[in-house]
């Protein structure tokens, strides 16, 4: 399988928040053939592979919806008012283009420098978007309507060093990481019912992972998102997270500690590089929402480094996405945390 071409087409894929359809599909065509796919009716993708008559069965999630805006206006002018659907960092808004599932392209409005006072130093608050498409009132309501989703409209692109930058890396390269994994787990002997969630909303509530995981009714869950990778400026524990140095295992009071450990020894014996991600709380993942799903989830959180989130420039590493997937298999393929 080719990785970067499996999230080069997740990341061209619209499927914000709520409108997860297109990003499903996209997904679905990797799956079919190794895997029982269907949908329910929040936009959760569900793949089921493994043994699929096993005593139990674990939960790998990744949450497959993207951020951006909904529309909430347009005005006698043609402008469409939007404000964010999901955590959309207002400083990158100005003069960006975005885009409608069906295509069309605006471009959000910005006033020049000439027609200011010149202290315009702060990012314009989401409450003053506006996005302008270029058509007349009429035509405008003809093909955009409120509540429609808009997003970035730039296209994934290879960097030097195996990186890779895009929107919407957050998380869909977390969904690539577990549709590698399914391939890698194809075909071999294992204990698990495999259940795959790419799962809907977890931008916005985590509608998704608390749906999807309760319908799983798993023994024990794997969450797959993004986490913070250093850069200039970035100070504390994530100024020593790199780029390229494995997939990062998170530590937390809601994770399973066996379940944590048994993916730092496995690390270790397979020569995956890996790092920690000690967290005081909650995560801030679906890794939330599903340990306390029904009478509680067993679960761990593994998360691929990542520079600019929530931005439509954001940057990754190939191998630390192949590196995740290794790591899941490893687990699986070895009987888990329970299994002695």
């Amino acid at each position: 399988m080719d990785l970067k071409q499996l999230i080069f087409d997740l990341c061209s894929v619209q499927g914000v928040s709520g409108c997860e359809e297109a990003a499903a599909n996209a997904a679905k065509k990797y799956l079919d053939g190794i895997a029982e796919v269907t949908t329910d009716s929040n936009g959760n993708l569900f793949a089921v592979t493994g043994s699929k008559n096993a005593g139990k069965t674990i939960l790998l999630d990744a949450h497959i919806d993207r951020i951006g805006v909904i529309v909430t206006d347009i005005n006698e002018n043609g402008f469409v008012k939007a404000d964010r659907c999901g955590g959309i960092d207002s400083r990158v808004m100005q003069d960006s283009v975005l885009m409608t599932e069906s295509g069309l392209k605006g471009t959000v409005c910005c006033l020049p420098p000439h027609l200011t006072n010149g202290k315009e130093d702060k990012a314009a608050p989401l409450s003053k978007l506006w996005v302008d498409f270029g058509m007349p009132a009429d035509e405008v309501k003809k093909q955009i309507k409120i509540g429609d989703r808009l997003t970035f409209c730039l296209e994934p692109k290879a960097l030097l060093g195996g990186k890779i930058t895009a929107p919407a890396l957050d998380n869909r390269c977390g969904a690539a990481a577990l549709i590698y994994a399914a391939h890698l787990l194809s075909g071999k002997p294992c204990e698990y019912r495999v259940v795959i969630l790419l799962s809907a909303q977890e931008e916005t509530f985590g509608t998704g992972a608390i749906t999807g995981a309760y319908q799983a009714d798993a023994d024990e869950a794997v969450t797959v998102d993004v986490s913070f990778a250093s850069q200039p400026d970035v100070s504390g524990l994530y100024s020593g997270i790199g780029l390229g140095k494995g997939p990062m295992i998170g530590i937390a009071p809601i994770l399973n500690k066996k379940m944590t450990n048994k993916l730092i020894t496995l690390a270790k014996e397979n020569n995956i590089p890996y790092q920690l991600e000690p967290i005081s709380g909650s995560t801030g993942t679906n890794a939330d929402h599903i340990s306390v799903t029904r009478s509680g989830v067993k679960t761990a959180l593994i998360s691929i480094p990542q520079r600019y989130m929530h931005t439509p420039a954001e940057v990754i590493s190939l191998s630390d996405v192949e590196n995740t997937a290794k790591l899941i298999c490893g687990y699986i393929c070895s009987g888990g945390a329970f299994n002695g």
